[in-house]
């Protein structure tokens, strides 16, 4: 990992899947790492899989059905094991074979899709973990490296012309749009890339959580590249 990876004090680092679930996020910290560096040939799994659209999921049985090498079959046994971590501990984790995802072009000043800087919401407490291994990785920035797009005051004015309603309404109105989850980076940030192999536990906005919500991306894709996904 780089430098600028190791030493931030948003990211903590952990050795075992025990480790990531159980670490508690404190201070500055809305991060978790389980570092890893995966052996096996995700890129055989990638070739063999068939992607149905955009975004297909992949279920173990397609993963057990496909004939691989001996590296790629390594590389199966670590997803199917990942899998069944993360479902034992009681999360309902999803593989997915991503050629993009849909993008948000409705607005011009404001976009709320996945590609935008931006944090997850959840009404019970829980965490975004993720893994990427194969394709582009995902970036995060810390709290004090953005802001909320929605107290940008050229943004802000726009969204109440949209809105046009009763201004006591208009906090609603931001969340029952999305447009409160997302984020502008400050000029000459440098984004932290998540990288391959890594499993992540990312903060999530919630009643009950203690730190700030972690504030990530989808990366564009590299051109004729899928990703495979590990995300719950």
């Amino acid at each position: 990992m780089s430098n600028t990876f190791s030493a931030s004090n948003q990211i903590g680092t952990v050795f075992t899947f025990s480790e990531l679930v159980g670490s508690d996020f404190r201070g500055e910290m809305n991060a978790l790492c389980w570092q890893r560096n995966l052996d096996g040939d995700f890129n055989e799994i990638v070739a063999k899989l068939r992607i149905k659209e955009n975004i297909t999921e992949v279920y173990p049985e397609d993963l057990i059905a496909l004939r691989l090498s001996e590296e790629g079959n390594r590389a199966r046994e670590i997803i199917l094991n990942d899998l069944q971590l993360l479902a034992d501990f009681g999360a309902s984790p999803s593989l997915n074979l991503l050629k993009c995802y849909e993008r948000d072009d409705e607005f011009d000043f404001i976009s709320t899709d996945v590609y935008s800087f931006h944090v997850d919401r959840s009404p019970i407490a829980t965490d975004t973990y993720l893994c990427t291994y194969y394709g582009a990785a995902s970036d995060i920035v810390s709290n004090t490296q953005a802001e909320q797009k929605v107290l940008i005051p050229e943004i802000r004015s726009k969204l109440k012309e949209l809105h046009n309603g009763p201004s006591e309404e208009f906090e609603n109105f931001l969340k029952e749009n999305y447009f409160d989850l997302h984020y502008q980076v400050h000029e000459d940030v440098e984004p932290i890339n998540l990288g391959l192999g890594h499993l992540w536990r990312l903060a999530v906005d919630h009643p009950k959580q203690q730190v700030l919500p972690c504030i990530h991306r989808a990366p564009v894709e590299n051109e004729g590249e899928y990703r495979l996904l590990l995300i719950c």
